[in-house]
């Protein structure tokens, strides 16, 4: 019993090393601030594509070829096409994607 007590009042006793001051927290919501915009400013900068080709809208959403042909030919997914090659808008597969969310 002698030896549970002891360890008790060693687990309930504070060390120099283990008090967090004020000025420690200050400077740790600092650090984070600092940390989040550096983040942040790293996405924003690169510009998103207006415009997309098959291939990137297929790895966007993860689907098949015959999958963004049934969404293009039935008018879900509006698209463009210029000299054999299929665009779309990237606002329109964001859209589409908020119209399909389950919550």
């Amino acid at each position: 019993m002698e030896v549970r007590r002891g360890s008790e009042e060693q687990r309930s006793k504070i060390f120099r090393d283990q008090i967090v001051t004020l000025g420690d927290l200050e400077a740790l919501k600092s650090d984070l601030i600092q940390e989040i915009k550096s983040i942040l400013n790293k996405t924003t900068t690169a510009p998103t594509k207006k415009w997309l080709k098959s291939t990137e809208v297929k790895k966007l959403l993860g689907i098949s070829t015959g999958t963004l042909q049934t969404l293009r030919l039935n008018g879900t997914l509006s698209h463009s096409k210029v000299g054999g090659i299929i665009f779309y808008n990237h606002d329109q597969i964001l859209k589409l994607l908020e119209r399909h969310e389950q919550r």
